[in-house]
């Protein structure tokens, strides 16, 4: 391509793995000397610039996403979502207007969103701007949550999914073949794909923890979890790393709680990648990016699946059973009981998962460059991007559960 593209990702900090995603993409399609000029575009500060929604509710609008609607509300999740996305279709005309005032003074040639629930407003704002520039959804979910949650079927979106469920799903939905791509898993920064380090063990003994016993990595996300407290008691002599992010308190909690293993508490870090090398599995929440990126480190994993889990996650634990890589309870009352079952078969489990292919973040920019050599690649018959495989190929990798 001779002229330099305009790309905006468009993302939000709901839970911080939209923010991973963009981050993640922007660096690859640097790497990879595209032609592209790349600006990553946070929602939130299009849609609300002078912060109105916070000043009036002390959330920002993602927040939504992250807690519950108020305190004490009663709805289960799936209502809560239900309500979230009928205030965004009653706000829709007010959000196509917003984001076309912000692309008409240059419009981008593509749009990547990695955020859900928008998309349909993306997808119009951009065609009342540059009718023919396309929009490419790239799921950071393992499976959509219809209607209107990712997949937006009426419109000429192309979707990318990391997984052959959600390939099936798109399809299911009505979206074309040729704007239906398979890639292999969730994008994931660079430092992920690096192998352990080669002298794991050592720098284990460095921070005190055994050089061969099998050492648990525990993580709720950049903001930590209650629940570490109660996994961290029920543990007492298995090593464990804690990961707390930004919850300080926690961090204070968690230090002063008396264990006969060898514990490691850590406040907000940037080398998740690197503690999850020195660990040998994984305790957490089923999210799509915390469990795509301890099984990239080949970290086997022990997650729950209850009516707290977010309803687009629940598939992720079914992935989990499906291919072995870990062991789903209801609740982490037994993770005693998990860590032992975990444990007995960790050659195993550890093997699966290092079996695991994820490639996503290095195909991704080679199905966009795919959809803009095409002429604005919506129309029907354009061809797939080189390293995507598609339907049929993806599924070869990872078997679609129902």
């Amino acid at each position: 391509m001779s002229a330099m593209k305009r790309i905006d990702i468009v993302w939000f900090n709901a839970g911080g793995g939209h923010r991973a995603a963009a981050q993640a993409l922007e660096q690859q399609i640097v790497a990879q000397g595209l032609p592209w000029r790349v600006r990553k575009v946070n929602l939130t500060e299009v849609i609300d610039p002078s912060a109105t929604f916070r000043r009036f509710t002390g959330l920002e609008p993602e927040d939504l996403y992250n807690k519950r609607l108020a305190s004490g509300f009663t709805l289960g999740l799936a209502q809560e979502l239900k309500l979230l996305q009928a205030l965004i279709r009653l706000g829709h005309p007010a959000l196509v207007q917003r984001l076309s005032r912000f692309w008409a003074p240059q419009p981008p040639d593509l749009v990547v969103s990695v955020i859900p629930n928008f998309n349909r407003a993306l997808h119009d704002a951009l065609r009342s701007v540059r009718p023919r520039a396309p929009l490419a959804t790239v799921l950071t979910d393992m499976a959509d949550h219809p209607p209107a949650f990712w997949i937006e079927p009426a419109t000429r979106q192309h979707v990318i999914c990391g997984t052959a469920h959600a390939v099936v799903q798109a399809r299911a939905a009505g979206v074309p073949d040729e704007r239906v791509h398979g890639v292999h898993g969730m994008m994931l920064r660079p430092e992920f794909h690096l192998g352990p380090p080669p002298d794991r063990a050592a720098r284990r003994v460095a921070l005190g923890l055994p050089a061969e016993e099998p050492v648990g990595l525990v993580l709720f996300g950049g903001a930590g979890s209650r629940v570490m407290r109660r996994i961290a008691a029920r543990l007492p002599d298995t090593p464990l790393v804690l990961l707390c992010g930004r919850n300080e308190r926690l961090v204070d909690e968690l230090r002063c709680q008396p264990a006969r293993a060898a514990r490691i508490v850590v406040g907000f870090t940037a080398d998740v990648a690197g503690w999850m090398r020195l660990a040998d599995f994984f305790i957490g929440k089923p999210g799509p990016g915390s469990l795509s990126e301890a099984v990239q480190c080949g970290l086997p994993v022990i997650v729950t699946r209850n009516a707290l889990t977010m309803p687009q996650e629940r598939w992720n634990t079914e992935w989990v059973s499906a291919h072995g890589l870990g062991i789903v309870e209801r609740s982490f009352a037994r993770v005693d009981r998990a860590v032992a079952s975990l444990k007995a078969g960790l050659p195993g489990f550890r093997a699966r998962a290092a079996a695991m292919p994820n490639r996503a973040v290095f195909e991704v920019p080679n199905v966009l460059q795919r959809i803009l050599e095409a002429g604005h690649g919506a129309e029907p018959g354009a061809p797939r991007a080189a390293g995507d495989t598609g339907p049929t190929g993806h599924a070869a990798v990872v078997a679609p559960l129902t």
